[in-house]
């Protein structure tokens, strides 16, 4: 999967409520068969949210047991999730009233308070932090 990370003026970032179950989250899902990453936030990021965005930066890769999503008819998927910072080209916010009821950008402090999907509270407040460094989940696995 991918996600946006998308700020303002104020480094405040651009969230969507998912219309599913009500909670918010960075732009994103599922990279398509044949679609690049980069391909993907951007599609994403345009149909829930409206901006047409450009990838600039690799901001992290996730994964692990908060990726695991289970779908209504019992499919479980677990995800890993290449986030990228991007800019905005052009575009008007808007919810596209399908997968998101609600866009808008909203402050760290504001966001903590949000209910939000399970994989985004523990990555939060580096998705706020403007540093240059990628970052992954260091490894705990040993032989």
């Amino acid at each position: 999967s991918v996600s946006a990370v998308v700020r303002d003026a104020r480094n405040s970032l651009l969230l969507v409520q998912q219309s599913d179950d009500g909670v918010w989250s960075t732009p994103g899902g599922a990279v398509e068969m044949h679609e690049t990453p980069a391909d993907a936030v951007v599609r994403e990021t345009w149909e829930e949210t409206g901006l047409l965005v450009r990838p600039t930066r690799l901001v992290a890769v996730y994964g692990g047991p908060a990726f695991v999503v289970r779908y209504p008819n019992g499919d479980e998927s677990q995800y890993i999730s290449s986030i990228f910072e991007c800019a905005v080209d052009s575009g008007a916010l808007r919810a596209d009233g399908h997968e998101t009821l609600a866009v808008r950008f909203v402050p760290f402090d504001e966001a903590i308070q949000l209910s939000l999907s399970p994989w985004l509270p523990a990555v939060l407040p580096r998705l706020y932090d403007n540093s240059t460094a990628a970052w992954f989940e260091p490894p705990t696995w040993r032989p």
